[in-house]
């Protein structure tokens, strides 16, 4: 039996955990219910997100090997490979004063649950949380509304580090320092392109071009005249309110519904031209995988949304139906919205309040059970467009067991935005980083709910390999106008 507790650094302190709380409870009910010891794995995390898809105490099942069980005999096993059968995970920040052994018997004699499953299994990347995080932000109003606050107010602090007024004048001095250079020996272009992916409320933009406005001023240059500030998002409804948010810069302003996974697809004809691409807080929202290595096999995390056993049968009640009749209605649901959805079902939803009462009702007992499925080879696995998973083989054999996030959706935005980039441009992104990959080993990084969204902490040292293979440098700073926060501020630039 292996024992991995994550949250070491609790274990010391003023106020200690106590590691055998955690641990023996669990021991003792899988000998009670005569799992074989040998091939358990017990990890113990501290899930810092209130709202998040874990239950307290989960069993992730470890699929074998298919070539390892293939033909007569006995499993091959080779030598220096673990051939565990399951894991056991525990969230300790949640475990106290409930009877962990009895929630983990159940768990292994199957009883006791009443998951209502709304997808098949599947790579993380493709799950059916992240058509709830897109209707999220394409009905954005309608959650705002019935929640009565902003999405920002989610956020910690209550607002983005984007808006940082100190920030924005860091990252224009540095454009305007690059643009003098070039102005100098007369190879400044005479359109001066900057990209903001993921607007939203336009704070950002407004700070950006308000400070801009001010610093050109006293620069002299007149390069506010020549800009052209172009904000993406993914929901129309995000980009009108930043269009009213920067009113008086309209003149300088072209907005832009893309994915952000792809930018060149809506921005293919500024390839070459953009001066900044300005990023924050969208990469942790993107879709991504997880991969595992374990005792010396790769692992793909296969993840089935259901919903929590604790309210499904109050929420199927509440919306006229069974409890096996709820998937089909939640799949209307994203497929339709709220909106469509009280229109279309007039019997069960009033109105579009009720619709969406129902879908915050649906989100709050979403959760993710996992399983591991070995990958046949990391060559076979699609990173990206054009990437393979040969890319996080130094990050996967970096040293001890390690799961991990690919953060697909982000690395291909990232590689899709270098594009972008004037060969004197640059990318800045101020987002939840991983910096160093032994950081994985230590800390859970999601997902995690910020209201009706997904968040997920983003792989630092992947996208910073990713940069070096395009010729990029990549760079990591804590943001330097927050103390305490957790919020890094990365930079990429083409390689001197």
């Amino acid at each position: 039996m292996l024992v991995d507790f994550r949250p070491h650094a609790k274990l010391s302190g003023t106020s200690p955990l106590d590691l055998m709380t955690s641990l023996a409870p669990v021991v003792e009910a899988l000998r009670e219910v005569s799992t074989d010891l040998g091939k358990v794995r017990l990890v113990c995390d501290w899930v810092q997100y209130k709202s998040n898809f874990r239950e307290v105490v989960d069993v992730r099942p470890i699929l074998l090997c298919p070539q390892l069980s293939a033909g007569p005999g006995p499993a091959i096993v080779p030598l220096g490979v673990r051939d565990d059968a399951i894991e056991i995970a525990v969230d300790v920040r949640r475990s106290a004063g409930m009877s962990l052994e009895e929630v983990t018997a159940a768990l292994r004699r199957q009883r006791e649950r009443v998951r209502v499953p709304l997808e098949d299994w599947g790579p993380g990347s493709g799950s059916c949380v992240w058509e709830f995080n897109a209707r999220y932000w394409k009905d954005l109003g309608l959650w705002e509304k019935s929640t009565g606050r902003g999405y920002e107010q989610a956020l910690p602090g209550g607002e983005s580090d984007a808006h940082n007024h100190d920030a924005a004048r860091d990252v224009i001095r540095d454009l305007f320092e690059v643009w003098d250079a070039l102005a100098d020996g007369d190879a400044l272009p005479e359109e001066l392109y900057v990209v903001e992916l993921g607007v939203g409320n336009g704070g950002q933009a407004k700070v950006f071009l308000d400070e801009f406005r001010a610093l050109d001023a006293e620069h002299g240059r007149d390069y506010y005249r020549r800009l052209h500030y172009m904000m993406c998002d993914y929901s129309q409804h995000v980009l009108d309110l930043a269009r009213e948010a920067v009113g008086e810069h309209r003149a300088r302003i072209s907005s832009f519904v893309l994915d952000a996974t792809a930018p060149c697809t809506s921005l293919g004809f500024l390839k070459y031209k953009v001066f900044l691409v300005y990023v924050s807080n969208v990469y942790d929202n993107l879709p991504t995988d997880e991969v595992v290595q374990l005792g010396g096999r790769t692992y793909c995390v296969q993840v089935r949304a259901y919903l929590d056993d604790a309210g499904v049968a109050g929420l199927a009640e509440s919306a006229g139906v069974t409890v096996d009749e709820l998937p089909v209605l939640v799949r209307k649901l994203l497929r339709l919205g709220p909106g469509l959805l009280a229109e279309a079902d007039p019997a069960r939803f009033a109105d579009v309040d009720a619709a969406v009462a129902f879908w915050r009702a649906v989100w709050d007992l979403v959760r993710l059970e996992e399983r591991y499925v070995p990958l046949a080879g990391l060559d076979l696995y699609a990173l990206a467009p054009e990437m393979s998973g040969e890319l996080l083989r130094p990050l996967l054999e970096s040293g001890a067991d390690i799961r991990m996030h690919v953060n697909n959706g982000a690395v291909a935005s990232f590689a899709d935005s270098l594009r972008l980039l004037h060969p004197f441009g640059r990318l800045v992104c101020h987002d939840l980083f991983v910096t160093d990959v032994q950081a994985y080993r230590t800390d859970f990084r999601g997902p995690g709910k910020y209201e009706g969204s997904v968040v997920n902490w983003v792989n630092g040292p992947l996208l910073a390999h990713v940069g070096r293979r395009n010729g990029f440098d990549v760079h990591y700073a804590p943001f330097a106008h927050r103390v305490g926060g957790n919020i890094v501020t990365m930079t990429a630039q083409v390689r001197d």
